[in-house]
């Protein structure tokens, strides 16, 4: 039984977008049933804004910690620095009984977010992918919109939508501990891990049911994450 929820935040100079996801995550996980432990660890990578401040003033009800890093890392290893400190948030509690979340600075949870993802934990499932929507339109081309479209089209499976995002991932913590974590990776990290979780026979499921907002923008932080394939799909112009 699932009795604690922790999310973390990887950011790096996000402070114009950040405080909009505190403000979500906070929405979504008071509607978490109550004796359900919560917290949010916002990793603030290398960071030249605001970002640590912004999020520091945006934390509401649901404890948070902002961890500022100045040392050069991978978003792989931002991430697994925000896990260690979300669980001491928590108290430590037994890796079976907690639920860890994975977010972007540049994205907002909706309100059931946080409610979808503990039900399927509560179901025996190790690790459940969300979907992510967009902001906003990433081109006014129509060929464009439409080669995104078939890209999620093309990653749907007999067991549900297919797609993996870091913005929107909930791995039980004695899974994540199995694989080692997100570790040293550059990007590509939250597909990486769903492979391994794979390997290692933990039970995965793609949930529906609790999407997210990010950002359409076409210069992101990873090198080959969304805003990558958005920027690929945007300015390609072969059919």
């Amino acid at each position: 039984m699932i009795t604690a929820v922790g999310v973390v935040v990887p950011a790096r100079d996000e402070a114009e977008l950040v405080g909009a996801c505190v403000s979500a995550l906070d929405a979504a996980l008071r509607r978490l049933p109550a004796g359900i432990a919560r917290a949010v660890c916002v990793v603030a990578d290398r960071c030249g804004d605001a970002t640590a401040e912004v999020a520091r003033a945006a934390f509401g009800e649901v404890p948070g910690v902002v961890l500022a890093t100045e040392s050069a890392r991978t978003v792989g290893e931002v991430r697994d620095l925000g896990v260690a400190r979300v669980r001491a948030a928590l108290g430590s509690p037994a890796p079976a009984r907690t639920l860890l979340l994975s977010t972007d600075a540049d994205t907002r949870v909706t309100p059931g977010w946080a409610r979808a993802h503990l039900a399927r934990a509560r179901q025996g499932y190790h690790a459940i992918a969300g979907t992510a929507e967009l902001s906003a339109p990433f081109s006014t081309s129509a060929r464009a919109l439409s080669r995104y479209d078939h890209v999620l089209d093309r990653a749907r499976t007999a067991e549900g939508h297919g797609s993996v995002y870091g913005a929107n991932l909930g791995v039980r913590a004695d899974a994540f501990e199995v694989v080692g974590g997100f570790g040293p990776r550059a990007t590509g990290e939250d597909h990486d891990l769903w492979r391994r979780l794979g390997q290692e026979g933990f039970r995965r499921c793609y949930e529906s049911g609790a999407p997210v907002v990010t950002s359409a923008r076409l210069h992101g932080r990873a090198p080959d994450g969304l805003a990558a394939l958005l920027r690929s799909l945007a300015t390609d112009t072969v059919a």
